[in-house]
């Protein structure tokens, strides 16, 4: 299935000179999220592990009907302000701004093997914040799934620290 071709680019946004990745079309399309998910699904068959960490907000999307499919936990990381509970956070930058993740506590236990999923790997700065996060409480980062990676960007170090599943590379 060609999902580039259903990504959506919307230009100067949120801000002037951002080429933007909107990922609706894919999620306006069964097939095109069926495929997604079964893809995740599949990458994860043989990879041991014990919770999906998926990142705020359009992690949820994939992370989810995954962690339901395997019959695992899912623990959110959100922006900051989001979680009811006693929290641990991390700063981060985007290429048009800064933010604050944050993950309860009590989320993962020292020892924990965590998958990562996200929407689309740009500068890496998102899942750089939530892999500091999951370290901090212990957890072991064992495979951190995208549904697309921006290519010519400073993603590199992601890659060349953790094993990363992309299904399109853009």
């Amino acid at each position: 299935m060609d999902l580039k071709k259903q990504l959506r680019h919307v230009m100067n946004f949120p801000r002037e000179g951002i080429d933007y990745i909107d990922i609706t079309p894919v999620l306006q399309d069964l097939s095109a999220f069926e495929y997604i998910v079964n893809c995740f699904v599949n990458e994860l068959k043989n990879v041991d592990f014990d919770l999906i960490v998926c990142l705020e907000s359009r992690g949820f999307l994939f992370g989810a009907p995954v962690a339901y499919a395997l019959n695992k936990g899912l623990v959110p990381i959100r922006k900051y302000g989001k979680l009811p509970h006693d929290t641990i956070q991390e700063k981060y930058s985007l290429e048009y701004g800064d933010n604050v993740l944050e993950i309860h506590i009590d989320a993962i236990k020292k020892g924990q093997k965590v998958i990562i999923i996200d929407d689309i790997l740009a500068t890496g700065g998102t899942v750089s914040a939530g892999i500091k996060l999951i370290e901090r409480l212990g957890g072991v980062v064992s495979k951190i799934l995208f549904l697309a990676e921006l290519e010519g960007l400073s993603s590199t170090d992601i890659r060349n620290t953790y094993d990363v599943f992309s299904i399109v590379t853009i």
